[in-house]
């Protein structure tokens, strides 16, 4: 009989806990042989869990502790595969509680919240996470911080569900309200004109205009703290329907708004709204659309599940969908330098090797 032969994995990224399929053929053993001809799938060194075994087809589960490193399945009577490679996330900061994408400043430290329950007082409400993984306080005293987002001042803005609120928060980490007002305040994001869009999860999408000094023209921001004049327009800028959680907001290249917001439905949409307003479907048929990014080719990425697969799914312009990063519990992600990811889940963040750029957000 001819030796196992592995032709794809998919995905080619994996959250510990996540279930990584196998296809090629010869993947099992001689008929009537069961217990005998069982393979033995390895990601480097380390085994991992079969959960399902097919001649052309395996389903593995990874366990924690599984690092990045070649598949190889090995059948019970001595045929071993070729290797392929598969990455798998590894922990950055334990002991968060990020509700939606984590953000990412020019310099690549990570910001993620402890967001809390709601009306939940937390002793800090956002850490920054370095490049060598070291967690340090950032933010204190913010209620319940939800969204994140840098803005091209080079500041960290912060939605706070709780009381409606978006803060500014300098990169020393001084802290000053930036808009009010905003309902249910949960998923932000900045357009190229420094438009700064709020998504209340009760049905609304507001669009705040940027400060503006005396001339009309933009204001800088004096002092680090927010003490610059404002005359900022505030307006409705969509509606959609209520979510159960959050939306979750992103910009294409073409300065379309993609957002998503959890209901009870497993066929929920991914929404585009353009420039003047209108909102269309993108994408229908989705289970749990959470935190949303895009790459430098277009692709969307969405933290959901599609047809029993959960983890991060890539979306093309095409709108053909397939999964990018298997797991579960996934909230959000935000693209780092180098092709990586970090990935948010309910209590963590991960980093993940998946060779993609993502887009510049400011």
């Amino acid at each position: 009989m001819d030796g196992p032969k592995l032709v794809s994995v998919m995905p080619g990224a994996a959250m510990p806990g996540g279930e990584v399929e196998l296809r090629g053929s010869g993947l099992q053993g001689s008929p009537g042989k069961v217990v005998e001809t069982l393979p033995r799938v390895t990601v480097g060194d380390l085994p991992v869990a079969l959960g399902l075994s097919r001649p052309g087809r395996a389903v593995v589960r990874i366990p924690e502790g599984t690092i990045s490193g070649e598949v190889v399945l090995a059948r019970g009577d001595g045929g071993v595969s070729n290797a392929l490679p598969l990455s798998v996330a590894v922990p950055m900061a334990e002991n968060l509680h990020p509700v939606a994408n984590p953000a990412v400043d020019a310099d690549g430290t990570v910001y993620a919240t402890v967001s809390g329950a709601r009306g939940q007082s937390v002793p800090v409400s956002v850490f920054s996470i370095a490049r060598d993984f070291q967690v340090r306080p950032f933010v204190r005293e913010l209620m319940n911080a939800t969204g994140l987002a840098f803005g091209a001042d080079g500041y960290l803005y912060v939605s706070s569900r709780a009381e409606g609120t978006v803060y500014r928060v300098s990169p020393s980490g001084a802290m000053s309200t930036y808009a009010e007002g905003m309902g249910i305040a949960t998923g932000i994001a900045f357009d190229g004109e420094g438009n700064l869009y709020v998504g209340d999860r009760s049905g609304t999408i507001f669009k705040v205009g940027p400060e503006r000094g005396a001339s009309g023209e933009v204001a800088g921001v004096l002092g680090g703290s927010g003490d610059a004049v404002a005359d900022r327009e505030i307006f409705v800028y969509a509606t959609l329907e209520p979510s159960i959680a959050a939306y979750h907001l992103a910009f294409n290249d073409k300065g379309v708004l993609f957002v998503t917001g959890p209901t009870t439905s497993s066929n929920q949409a991914v929404w585009a709204i353009d420039r003047d307003g209108r909102t269309t479907v993108f994408y229908q048929g989705l289970g749990r659309a959470q935190g949303l990014a895009f790459d430098v080719d277009g692709n969307l990425y969405v933290a959901a599940s599609l047809r029993g697969q959960r983890g991060i799914l890539r979306i093309t312009p095409e709108r053909e969908a397939s999964l990018a990063v298997s797991g579960n519990d996934l909230v959000g992600l935000a693209f780092l330098e180098d092709g990586c990811a970090a990935l948010a889940t309910r209590d963590a963040l991960y980093h993940v090797a998946l060779d993609v750029e993502g887009r510049r957000l400011v």
